[in-house]
């Protein structure tokens, strides 16, 4: 536990970089996560911004938790279906709800968890440790196909090929209205939310481009459309940013969707009932296609949307 009181001449500069600079053998990198993780009082208040100023006077404490294991333990109990395992990777299908690795609120109970468990001593080692290489990742309430290193060189050939553009990944989507064209690109640089730092945001500086192509596969009247969409780039919640930010976001998105859209008023009663109360954004990622980084094989998979959106779109139908 670090106790600092702001001197002269201090006064201004960041919280994380005053506490880097005075807090031994902790990087900035690491005492940001404290922060964000609700390590740090100021003045006896909690405070989560790693940006804010400090000024003269002012007391932190900074708590250091006890060092957790390098490697998260394998669990069992962690369910998702498996579509193709070699020695080198893994491509799976994971449920909407699972966290995709160990983090601040969910240490366990993540497909990390179940991989180690389920790989066993077939995993090679990433960085000097005996774990799972996520090349990728999903949103924990998306759904979808994921393909994942069981070694090193695997997990740097597949790094390459994502960051390259190499992979054909197509997602399935529900959005309210109907996108006009019903075919085209959402396109605009993705950041951080200024306002809300859980939220993405299209931004004019600061951002990375972001690419999606998307076309109409079938319309429910005026009021929702399902949607394939495919990635030209991968950034954080690109799909939901971008569907969002043009003025049709994805029917149940917890963090795109602020107000009841007003095409839910293009609806039958029960169709817009199940529209509003269905719990995830509505996101599937149906189909990873990519070589494999050590036989130079062509491999392709393909998902169907699990029963929840299929609930879904039947009751979409029926109006």
């Amino acid at each position: 536990m670090f106790h600092l009181v702001v001197e002269e001449g201090q006064a201004g500069e960041r919280v994380d970089r005053y506490l880097a600079a005075n807090a031994q053998d902790l990087s900035r990198s690491r005492i940001k996560g404290l922060i964000e993780a609700g390590c740090l009082l100021c003045d006896g208040q909690l405070l989560r911004e790693p940006a804010a100023a400090v000024r003269v006077g002012m007391a932190l404490v900074l708590t250091v938790p006890p060092a957790a294991p390098a490697t998260p333990e394998g669990e069992q109990c962690v369910a998702f279906t498996v579509l193709y395992e070699d020695d080198d990777l893994i491509v799976l299908d994971k449920p909407a709800g699972l966290v995709v690795h160990p983090a601040p609120g969910n240490e366990t109970g993540t497909l990390v968890n179940g991989l180690i468990a389920h790989c066993g001593d077939s995993l090679k080692g990433i960085g000097g440790e005996r774990r799972p290489g996520i090349v990728h990742r999903l949103d924990k309430d998306t759904s979808g196909v994921m393909v994942v290193a069981k070694t090193e060189k695997a997990h740097l050939a597949l790094s390459e090929d994502f960051a390259a553009r190499r992979i054909d990944r197509a997602y399935l989507a529900v959005c309210w209205g109907v996108p006009a064209p019903a075919s085209g690109e959402f396109e605009g640089a993705i950041g951080r939310d200024k306002r809300d730092r859980k939220r993405m945001a299209l931004t004019e500086r600061g951002g990375k481009w972001a690419l999606t192509r998307y076309r109409a596969l079938q319309l429910f009247g005026t009021g929702a459309t399902l949607m394939e969409c495919r990635l030209a780039t991968g950034r954080t919640h690109q799909i939901r940013v971008h569907f969002s930010a043009n003025g049709h976001p994805l029917l149940g998105d917890p963090l795109y969707l602020r107000r009841i859209p007003a095409a839910s008023r293009q609806l039958p009663a029960a169709a817009r009932a199940a529209a509003l109360d269905f719990p995830r954004q509505a996101l599937h990622a149906a189909r990873l296609g990519f070589t494999h980084p050590c036989t130079g094989v062509e491999l392709s998979f393909e998902t169907p949307m699990p029963e929840d959106m299929q609930a879904l779109l039947e009751a979409l139908a029926e109006s």
